[in-house]
């Protein structure tokens, strides 16, 4: 149960953008740039990066939507994206995702642990300032948004296929839900 009263059943953040739809806009929005909008990464690997900080930081509603979105954009290789969370450093991904998820990784620790040499880890596999930059920003964001999911215990499902039509879902993009508008 929430620790504040939100629309009993709905899941996530969803719940928290229902309650507030003033602050849950901004919070979309940011969500489909850093996840939708244009880039060298895929969606599916910046889903991936949401997904991988968000299982750093057990936040399991923020981790199972956002790997069941992966997922559907990683389509037949959708196994990806439980062989990064099991184990990243030997998953089926590129070097540079890699780099990007080492750093994505020490965002979610303590951001000032990101080093010089992890970037120039970064840049060897061939990420570009864009990339470097955007996977700084989706740690640092997923880490707010795993901190107000949990901070406030909304609903979280314990239902796999509950998650696997809302990453189908999420897989279209971010955009406020109807209900919310104000």
């Amino acid at each position: 149960m929430a620790h504040i009263e939100v629309p009993e059943g709905v899941p996530g953040i969803r719940s928290l953008v229902m309650f507030r739809p003033e602050t849950g806009k901004p919070l979309y929005e940011l969500a489909q740039v850093l996840l939708r909008g244009p880039s060298t990464l895929s969606e599916a690997e910046r889903e991936l990066i949401a997904a991988y900080v968000s299982y750093r930081n057990d936040c399991m509603f923020c981790m199972s939507s956002h790997a069941a979105a992966a997922r559907c954009l990683y389509g037949d290789a959708k196994n990806t994206v439980d062989e990064v969370l099991k184990d990243m450093r030997h998953a089926p991904v590129s070097n540079k995702l890699k780099a990007l998820l080492h750093i994505a990784g020490k965002v979610q620790i303590l951001s000032k642990e990101v080093t010089p040499d992890d970037i120039v880890a970064a840049r060897k596999e061939g990420a570009d300032d864009r990339e470097i930059h955007d996977t700084v920003l989706i740690a640092a964001a997923f880490c707010m948004f795993n901190r107000y999911v949990d901070g406030l215990a909304s609903f979280t499902p314990t239902d796999p296929e509950v998650y696997e039509a809302m990453g189908e879902r999420m897989a279209k993009g971010y955009v406020m839900p109807a209900e919310t508008a104000y």
